[in-house]
């Protein structure tokens, strides 16, 4: 008998992968944690009932989550990553060794647990002597934080359940006054393919643009995410993300990537005129 995983898209789309096995069950006191085993995409990692990310395409994501903004600002030294349990994002940040401290605000603790286990390929850097997890609400978490970071990597889910905070109006107000005065935050925004995801896009732009006086989107294609076609937010006090892109201080790094390059950089910040279009409308009211 076949055994499939499927995610709702949309009341009228489904996306479905073939699984061999179920690796492992779980109920958090926040959410409903599954690891299944795919020939397609290796081991996946769901968070009720919604892919969080694969072994085969999770690379795309965290990296444009964390070499946007390394290659923008010339000296990031303290990071804090929101979210962020399955350590894909810490794994970049650690391949920088000019960075001296990275502090990780994840809500439930059980994900950090599940991925060391069944997650090696992501979670195997959280061990790092510069990582310090706490295990807290990242909206209360930021609520004490003033002028200590150059970079947040906002890492959440989606704009419900825990990760429903972490799109607020008084959420990025914090992370502005957390950010030193040429800080950088970076954040998942959503799909804006299909119509409720692009309302979701709408309003975490609209509240971003209200604290942060730089603020642009740029976009990748990650298969297992809905429609694949995916935006991130790129808010800043100082840089802007192509004029300042360091690209060739940031090529002599030597880093070896698998999906970002300084080229493909700059061509992420071009987004189509439907992109455009939506995110016009709600610009213009600022």
């Amino acid at each position: 008998m076949e055994l499939w995983f499927s995610e709702r898209h949309t009341p009228n789309v489904k996306f479905s992968i073939r699984v061999e096995r179920q690796l492992y069950y779980g109920q958090s006191d926040f959410q409903r944690i599954d690891v299944f085993e795919s020939k397609e995409f290796g081991r996946i990692l769901i968070l009720d009932g919604y892919i969080m990310l694969t072994e085969k395409d999770e690379f795309i994501y965290h990296e444009m989550m964390t070499h946007v903004p390394m290659s923008v600002h010339p000296a990031v030294e303290h990071v804090l990553v929101i979210g962020g349990g399955d350590g894909g994002v810490i794994r970049e940040l650690t391949r920088y060794d000019t960075i001296k401290k990275i502090d990780v605000a994840e809500i439930d603790p059980l994900v950090v647990e599940v991925c060391r286990q069944y997650l090696p390929q992501t979670a195997g850097k959280l061990d790092d002597p510069r990582v310090n997890i706490y295990f807290e609400d990242g909206l209360k978490f930021m609520r004490s934080k003033k002028d200590i970071y150059d970079l947040i990597i906002v890492d959440s889910t989606d704009p419900f359940g825990p990760g429903e905070g972490l799109f607020t109006r008084e959420f990025y107000g914090n992370c502005y006054k957390a950010l030193h005065d040429d800080g950088i935050m970076v954040n998942q925004h959503e799909s804006p393919f299909y119509t409720e995801d692009a309302k979701a896009c709408q309003l975490a732009h609209q509240h971003i643009i209200e604290n942060f006086p730089i603020s642009r989107l740029y976009q990748a294609h990650i298969p297992t995410y809905p429609s694949g076609h995916w935006l991130f937010g790129f808010a800043s006090k100082k840089y802007h993300p192509v004029h300042d892109l360091q690209a060739a201080d940031w090529n002599k790094l030597g880093i070896k990537t698998r999906y970002y390059t300084t080229n493909l950089h700059v061509g992420a910040f071009a987004l189509p005129a439907y992109v455009e279009e939506f995110l016009k409308n709600v610009e213009k009211k600022y």
